[in-house]
């Protein structure tokens, strides 16, 4: 089995121990036992709790890196993907970013470099839509909109009705469609 392969498989446990039992029960032979790899397999790619955590949040800032580029180089714009991106995709996704919100709060296990890559994330995500309109007020309300909606899912709060939600996004896109910087 290639390195790679065992560094995700370990990930993906890590991932599902913290959606389906949350923080607390994350220790290193659980996820060892759950990656079905020894715990000397599993602390030669992540030395320790702190690690796997940190390697967890890297996958993700790689994911928002595709995010990122698909915003700037798609015709949809950033606006569209940036709503579209603001809702988790599944209620497995909203409850692993509810987890790690849960992490970062506590700071125990996690390394500065790991709060610094969730924090940009949420920081990229506004330089991108202030670059790409020109009222910085519409920007702010857009990405308040989207960490809102974001929020609210992981937190458990409900969606609201997705025709409204539907609505409300064409209507800040059509808003911004009329201060968005020429391509």
């Amino acid at each position: 089995m290639s390195t790679s392969n065992t560094r995700d498989r370990i990930l993906d446990a890590l991932q599902d121990i913290l959606v389906g039992e949350g923080y607390s029960a994350v220790t290193l032979e659980a996820v060892a036992r759950a990656a079905e790899v020894s715990k000397g397999g599993l602390l030669y790619h992540f030395p320790s709790k702190s690690a796997l955590m940190n390697g967890l949040i890297q996958r993700l800032k790689e994911l928002s890196e595709a995010e990122f580029t698909e915003a700037v180089e798609s015709e949809e714009g950033v606006v569209r993907v940036f709503l579209r991106t603001s809702l988790p995709q599944s209620a497995e996704e909203g409850e692993l970013y509810w987890a790690l919100i849960a992490a970062l709060r506590s700071h125990e296990e996690l390394e500065e470099e790991a709060v610094r890559h969730v924090h940009h994330v949420f920081e990229h995500w506004r330089e991108l839509l202030h670059r790409e309109l020109t009222d910085p007020v519409l920007a702010e309300i857009i990405l308040r909109a989207g960490d809102g909606m974001y929020m609210a899912a992981i937190a458990g709060l409900g969606r609201p009705d997705p025709d409204l939600t539907s609505r409300m996004i064409d209507r800040l896109v059509e808003e911004s469609d009329r201060v968005r910087r020429p391509r």
